[in-house]
């Protein structure tokens, strides 16, 4: 595992872009990915390179596992991809567990976003005008045609600029951008200008995505106008993406412009964000009580989702163990819409806390003959049946689930804990190990396969599924030499 031990100053737009000069970065453990030859990266050395990014992202970033909120943003996600100018649809979502708005793109198809956003999003449109932008610098590859613009200018280590969206994940926005030398003026600001170009095309392409997948061009202005409030509201502490997109009453006129060249599009609210909205402000608030506050708050007052906030106050009174209460705030709206699926789990995981995973089972398990392997349902059904003692059940659950899931380092990490309780300690060995490979500890990915092999009893072809599996982590170590 490499270490890069100082961020380069230059500036490259991938969604997220920034400059970083003089940084140490010894804290940061950061794929080597060399220098820079030629021009434009090929399609699938992006690819590897994202994936190999993603894998050291993950290993110092806190990340979202809530499988609600993670389906949720991967379906919209996906849903705007179909529309878009991208190619290579192998996308990979990344979900961090932090407050501050932000979402990026990076090369070979890893998306991020900030639970923040969902918070500062008032409507799911206003979200998806985000996504659609980075999508836009996924589709026209800003990634490598910002990479050929800075090799006229000045060397970049594209390790360091990437450790930039790490620095933004784990610290406040004081970090982010560092101070810019006299010498290095210049460079930034011709990079500066070549961003600007990226951001007006990301904003057309974008836009145009959004209109296509039958969402409201409008909420695209409307979003750049709370950003720039934002701004005003932040004074010296502005999010790093807004720092990094930045907002100007022209470019929201040229926003709002564009949108008038398209009928706007009358959407109701949708629930299912507002839910998720509701799951991340109660994620990231101090204290169960504290958000419990709040969502009581929110209901007597202008609530923009009343079903949201009560739905917000169930998950809040569970967390802090008043699970009567808890189900009281939800019953009205399971009795209203018995079959959404994030009132389902929330009583779920209402039974679980107050000692009825029994009961939790068997509704998640009929719920499951419904919609087989969904996602959020199956991992609250296993988290039921370990409850229940029925870590046996639980493994077949989680299995099946690894299977249509295999980049997902939750399921891997419920799984290897479920496979522990049941006795299948290769099993566990072996789950282990894909949970470090996706956390980018490769080192420690390695050990669990080898103490897996001691686990083979003389099997021939699990012996050389290990030894494949170990191989691959060899080609991993490569591929961070890019």
């Amino acid at each position: 595992m490499k270490y890069a031990s100082k961020i380069q100053s230059g500036l490259l737009a991938i969604g997220l872009t920034l400059s970083l000069s003089g940084t140490n970065t010894d804290e940061l453990k950061l794929p080597n990915l060399g220098e820079v030859s030629g021009t434009v990266f090929s399609a699938e050395k992006e690819h590897r390179l994202g994936r190999s990014w993603l894998r050291m992202f993950r290993s110092q970033v806190p990340t979202s596992d809530d499988p609600l909120i993670a389906e949720y943003v991967e379906n919209l996600v996906y849903r705007l991809a179909t529309f878009s100018d991208l190619q290579d649809r192998r996308l990979e979502l990344v979900v961090v567990d932090n407050r501050q708005i932000n979402a990026f793109a990076v090369p070979g198809g890893v998306v991020g976003v900030h639970t923040g956003l969902l918070l500062y999003a008032e409507t799911e449109d206003e979200a998806a005008t985000v996504l659609a932008h980075e999508l836009a610098h996924l589709s026209q590859r800003h990634f490598s045609r910002g990479i050929e613009a800075s090799q006229r200018n000045t060397p970049l280590n594209l390790a360091g600029l990437l450790a930039g969206l790490v620095l933004i994940a784990t610290t406040g926005s004081d970090a982010g951008l560092a101070a810019i030398t006299a010498t290095q003026a210049a460079a930034l600001e011709s990079q500066l200008r070549f961003s600007r170009g990226h951001e007006q095309e990301a904003d057309r392409i974008g836009m145009r995505t959004l209109v296509d997948a039958g969402m409201d061009p409008h909420a695209a202005p409307a979003m750049f106008e709370r950003m720039l409030k934002a701004m005003r509201y932040y004074g010296r502490n502005v999010p790093e993406f807004l720092l990094t997109h930045p907002i100007t009453e022209s470019r929201i006129a040229d926003t709002r412009n564009r949108a008038r060249n398209y009928p706007k599009v009358l959407r109701s609210t949708n629930l299912d964000y507002q839910l998720m909205r509701a799951r991340a402000r109660f994620a990231t608030a101090d204290s169960s009580q504290q958000a419990a506050q709040e969502f009581r708050t929110s209901l007597n007052g202008k609530s923009l989702s009343p079903e949201a906030d009560r739905y917000g106050l169930a998950l809040a009174l569970n967390a802090s163990g008043q699970y009567e209460l808890a189900a009281a705030e939800l019953a009205p709206l399971l009795a209203r819409d018995p079959a959404r699926l994030a009132y389902v789990v929330a009583q779920a995981d209402i039974d679980i806390e107050s000692g009825k995973a029994g009961k939790a089972a068997q509704t998640l398990s009929e719920q499951l003959l419904l919609t087989p392997g969904n996602y959020p349902l199956s991992m609250t059904y296993a988290r039921a049946l370990l409850r229940d003692k029925r870590a046996h059940v639980a493994e077949e659950v989680l299995l099946q689930l690894s299977r249509s899931r295999p980049n997902d380092p939750a399921v891997w990490y419920l799984l290897a804990e479920t496979q522990g309780l049941s006795g299948n300690i290769l099993g566990l060995h072996k789950s282990r190990a894909e949970f470090f490979i996706l956390r980018g500890n490769l080192d420690e990915a390695s050990r669990q396969l080898s103490y897996a092999l001691r686990k083979t009893e003389r099997s021939y072809q699990e012996t050389e599924t290990i030894r494949e599996r170990q191989r691959d982590i060899e080609t991993m170590r490569n591929d961070m030499d890019l």
